[in-house]
C-alpha cells in the first residue's frame, strides 16, 4: 500500500475522531468543519512525509491541533478572542438512554469550562482514548505534564459536581 493510500483510508477511517476533536478544540460545529477539511487537505498533500501506516489517528490529530494554533494566532493577531464554548448537544450521542444522555451533557458542559490545555488533554485521553504517553506525543509536551492537566481538571471536576449536588441537595431539603 502506498502512503497516498493510507493517507486516504486514514482520512476516511478516522474523519469522525478528528472532527469530534475539531469541536472540542474551536467550540463550533462550522469552524470544526473547517478544521476537518484543512487536516485532510494538509494530510493528502503531506502523504509523502508519512514513514509508517501505524497510529495514522495520531498523526491527523496532530496536524488539526497545528492547523488550530496556528488559526488561533492567526485571530489573535487580527483581534482578541477567546475559546468559545462547544455546544454539548454536538458531542453527546442522542440515543434512546435519555438518562445517561442528561448525564453525558452536564459532563461535557462541565469539561468544556475547562481551560484549553485540560480540555483538550481530556479530549485526546478520555473521550478519544489515548494513553497519556499517545497524548503528551501528540500535544508535544512531557508525560506528566498530561498528567497533571488530568490530575487538575478532575479536581475541578469534582469540585463543580460536589457543588451542583449540594445546591440540588438544598433546593430539594435533603
Amino acid at each position: 500500500m502506498t502512503s497516498e493510500q493510507a493517507v486516504r483510508e486514514a482520512v476516511q477511517a478516522h474523519s469522525k475522531r478528528v472532527w469530534r476533536f475539531a469541536l472540542a478544540l474551536s467550540g463550533a460545529s462550522d469552524v470544526a468543519d473547517d478544521l476537518v477539511q484543512a487536516t485532510c487537505l494538509r494530510a493528502l498533500e503531506r502523504h509523502h512525509q508519512v514513514t509508517s501506516h501505524d497510529r495514522l489517528d495520531s498523526w491527523l490529530m496532530t496536524i488539526c491541533r497545528s492547523i488550530w494554533l496556528n488559526e488561533v494566532r492567526s485571530r489573535s493577531v487580527r483581534r482578541a478572542q477567546a475559546l468559545s464554548v462547544t455546544p454539548e448537544a454536538e458531542l453527546v450521542a442522542i440515543g434512546p438512554d435519555s438518562e445517561t444522555n442528561i448525564f453525558a451533557a452536564e459532563v461535557f458542559t462541565q469539561v468544556m469550562q475547562l481551560p484549553e490545555a485540560q480540555r483538550e488533554t481530556v479530549m485526546l485521553v478520555f473521550v478519544e482514548g489515548y494513553s497519556y504517553r499517545e497524548a503528551a506525543a501528540l500535544l508535544d509536551v512531557p508525560i506528566g505534564t498530561i498528567m497533571s492537566r488530568l490530575s487538575n481538571a478532575r479536581q475541578k471536576l469534582k469540585t463543580v459536581m460536589q457543588f451542583d449536588a449540594a445546591v440540588a441537595a438544598r433546593r430539594s431539603g435533603k
